[in-house]
């Protein structure tokens, strides 16, 4: 009777943990979940023609006017938040009195979390790429429109959710702001546990954004159920954080599983017929190659004219 309990035990266990999502850096032989090709199986809005992240190829990018600067409320203003291990991440809750319009976006977006993809060992984890480069580590603020009580509700509208994404990139100074974050993940270091940061300003983790030059297109969560209802801003300004700051991330927080929590971000998906929107005029882009166009074209007149005489 006991084997034959110990048998159903592990079969219900087996069960349960069949359907389970993961990063492709859990995957190992003794722990066997699904990575994100396989999203799809048990999350069929994982298969969609509208996933996040993608790949940013500047060259196709499309000028939209009407992506104008962020009027950002209440980022700086200090409030006490809470951090959880999620398992998979960490979530920094934020109140809803910071909020965001403009940009394009349709009405105000109240802030609901923010949480962090990175690598390991300080390499690449951005979510996101630009023209194939990918950064060591993204910021992702999570905002839903005003009118809905939470997440959930937000994400049954195509544009329900509105996201900021940010790059970090490696300098030679301390990030010393960051370094309250860093504090509050060595705090939660297993799954399901808390923590508090008292008197915290977004405006200390985001950087003076030139707010006038992101990228802008419709997609999805990043991670299960990746329901198609985000509107994604990818930043050009990247944020700075020293090499060891980078080195360190992937040292703090533990999976569900007790492993190191590393390499977690999810790999870019098929553009297919989005298209990419970009804040910056194209003759704004290219002030120096015109400029030079221009030069040689005068020496050239120029020249001509010396040979004519």
């Amino acid at each position: 009777m006991k084997a034959i309990l110990s048998l159903s035990s592990v079969l219900l266990a087996l069960k349960l943990c069949s359907g389970e999502w993961c990063y492709q850096s859990q995957l190992s032989c003794n722990h066997t979940c699904e990575g994100p090709s396989q999203w799809k199986i048990n999350y069929t809005s994982c298969g969609g023609q509208k996933q996040s992240p993608i790949n940013i190829i500047t060259s196709k990018v499309k000028y939209d006017p009407k992506l104008t600067s962020f009027i950002f409320h209440g980022h700086e203003d200090a409030f006490n938040m809470s951090v959880e291990n999620h398992g998979h991440s960490a979530h920094f809750t934020l109140p809803p009195s910071a909020h965001l319009s403009g940009g394009g976006l349709k009405g105000k977006y109240k802030a609901v979390q923010f949480h962090l993809h990175w690598g390991e060992n300080g390499s690449q984890g951005s979510e996101h790429s630009v023209d194939g480069e990918r950064y060591p580590m993204e910021l992702h603020i999570v905002y839903i429109g005003e009118e809905y009580i939470n997440l959930t509700k937000a994400l049954q509208n195509s544009t329900g959710v509105a996201v900021l994404a940010f790059f970090f990139e490696v300098t030679a100074l301390q990030n010393q702001k960051f370094e309250r974050i860093i504090e509050a993940l060595k705090k939660v270091r297993h799954e399901n546990t808390t923590s508090k940061v008292e008197n915290f300003k977004l405006s200390d983790i985001i950087p003076q954004v030139n707010s006038q030059k992101y990228y802008r297109y419709s997609g999805s969560l990043t991670t299960p159920s990746c329901e198609e209802a985000v509107l994604w801003t990818v930043f050009q300004q990247t944020i700075g954080i020293s090499k060891m700051q980078m080195e360190s991330m992937d040292k703090l927080l533990l999976f569900g599983t007790d492993k190191p929590m590393a390499g977690i971000f999810r790999p870019v998906q098929n553009l297919n017929e989005r298209v990419v929107y970009t804040s910056v005029p194209a003759h704004s882009l290219c002030v120096l190659p015109n400029l030079l166009t221009l030069i040689l074209c005068l020496f050239c007149v120029l020249g001509q004219h010396k040979c004519f005489h």
